[in-house]
């Protein structure tokens, strides 16, 4: 028989699911997919599950986890205090609370949340990722000689595909210093630019600690945009949903891989996952180049674990539902061996 637990699901005060969808619109219920998908699932098999929305108060966290003494925190946040690079410090705060919890680790949401640093430790351990540099706000705009048009422009720290539109692809040095200063001004953030690389969006996901186990390869479809409108991933192709039933976005399995191609992405994502020192689970990114290089893009933490989304679907079709996903989260998080747990109390 399957132990029960008591399961503590962080997540933004704002996406605090209701018990029931009647009366929301696809839309709202868009919003707080993830968050009703995983409560759901983890109540129907029987645990005890409690949502805790958060925006900048600790107290409330460390009272509850004091008082009902989860087994388990499933952390969904995306952000603290609307900065999204602060979750990581809840996770240490979790730490610190000797509280187990599911997903990264806190070196691991840090290394792979700082695009230019997480590129840079790759570039050392001679993984393929597009050439870049870095524009910080205030500095003066001077192209380095080893990137050639197009350029692609993106904030240096963000995720989800902020910032991101059909204007990040930029072929010249005028549009490369419009969307450098649009970054800066308007997402508020260091300017990350690097080559643009044509081709195939891959996506493979991971699961583990120690043992890692890859995915089957994901792949984004761009429906009936335009190839001009193709070529990447923007914040609309991405989260809205109306968007992409209009155009008939979806991600599936990928299909018709070059011989060897498979093994390779996996290879490749496993030792991301290592460099990176991530933990619990994680999607990684790539561009398949025409000459059948892949691009490692982003290594993303945490990835989004709504039911029919492509890292629960890249799941099932491995043969691990989403109930058992769940299951397999929440064995990770108590399993993983936090630095608190070799040390006497």
């Amino acid at each position: 028989m399957r132990k029960k637990w008591r399961v503590l699901v962080l997540m933004h005060e704002s996406l605090v699911p209701p018990d029931e969808l009647d009366g929301y619109t696809e839309q709202q219920i868009d919003a707080f997919r993830t968050e009703y998908d995983v409560m759901a699932f983890l109540e129907n098999a029987g645990h005890e599950v409690r949502a805790l929305g958060l925006y900048d108060k600790l107290s409330e966290l460390r009272k509850t986890v004091r008082d009902w003494k989860p087994h388990i925190a499933f952390n969904l946040l995306q952000e603290f205090q609307g900065i999204g690079a602060y979750d990581q410090y809840i996770v240490a705060y979790l730490e610190l609370l000797r509280q187990p919890y599911t997903g990264c680790n806190p070196r691991g949401m840090m290394l792979s949340r700082d695009k230019v640093l997480s590129k840079q430790i790759l570039t050392y351990h001679r993984i393929p990722t597009p050439h870049f540099q870095v524009f910080r706000r205030g500095m003066r705009l001077r192209l380095s000689r080893r990137l050639s048009f197009p350029l692609f422009v993106k904030s240096a720290v963000e995720d989800a595909s902020l910032g991101i539109a059909q204007a990040s692809i930029v072929e010249d040095l005028t549009r490369l210093e419009e969307r450098v200063a649009f970054i800066h001004d308007n997402v508020g953030t260091d300017a990350l630019v690097e080559e643009y690389i044509a081709g195939r969006e891959l996506y493979v996901g991971v699961l583990g600690n120690a043992r890692l186990t890859t995915l089957p390869v994901w792949e984004m479809r761009f429906g009936t945009l335009a190839a001009a409108q193709a070529g990447i991933a923007t914040r609309k192709v991405k989260w809205d949903g109306n968007y992409q039933r209009k155009h008939g976005i979806h991600t599936d399995r990928a299909a018709d891989l070059p011989d060897g191609l498979t093994e390779k992405l996996n290879r490749l994502s496993r030792r991301i996952y290592r460099a990176l020192h991530m933990s619990g689970y994680a999607r990684m990114d790539f561009r398949l180049a025409a000459d059948g290089t892949p691009y490692l893009l982003e290594a993303n933490c945490n990835p989004n674990l709504s039911y029919g989304e492509d890292f629960a679907e890249s799941a099932e079709t491995a043969g691990i539902s989403y109930e058992q996903l769940m299951h397999r989260l929440v064995k990770l998080g108590l399993g993983y061996q936090a630095e608190w747990r070799t040390m006497e109390p």
